[in-house]
């Protein structure tokens, strides 16, 4: 999506669905974006690229895409366990944040889902230091 898009869809979760949004989302070089809070830990990512991202594997595969984020206990665990089903997935080493490995996979409706260590992420509200930005 567009950067424009990228706008409209922050506008349209935080006014229509009142969710907040997380102030503090780490710079990523080229990126524009957003992440958008929902109650218990878990958070949209809205992001805009004109074109792929510097950061796509190839069709399919790329991070800035629109999607889910959810937090793990152990991602190493959870990486193991998606060989273990046969899942396709990729992965991003340390882009957003230093020592956050990120696995990018497709659920059946073929939207794309995160999935990363808890502890390593800014998706707990209360543990960040940087509080959400208020809503205008």
């Amino acid at each position: 999506m567009d950067n424009r898009t990228a706008d409209e869809a922050r506008d349209y979760y935080r006014d229509v669905l009142n969710l907040t949004q997380d102030a503090g989302r780490w710079h990523i070089p080229g990126i524009h974006g957003y992440f958008l809070d929902i109650p218990s830990d878990v958070q949209i990512h809205l992001l805009g690229s004109d074109g792929p991202s510097p950061y796509s594997k190839g069709p399919g595969q790329d991070p800035v895409e629109n999607h889910v984020a959810l937090a793990v206990d152990d991602i190493i665990e959870a990486e193991e366990e998606l060989k273990r089903l046969g899942v396709e997935y990729f992965t991003l080493d340390n882009v957003a944040s230093p020592n956050l490995k990120q696995l990018f996979l497709r659920d059946p409706a073929n939207n794309l889902v995160e999935i990363h260590q808890l502890g390593l992420c800014r998706c707990r509200r209360s543990q960040r230091s940087v509080p959400a930005a208020p809503s205008d």
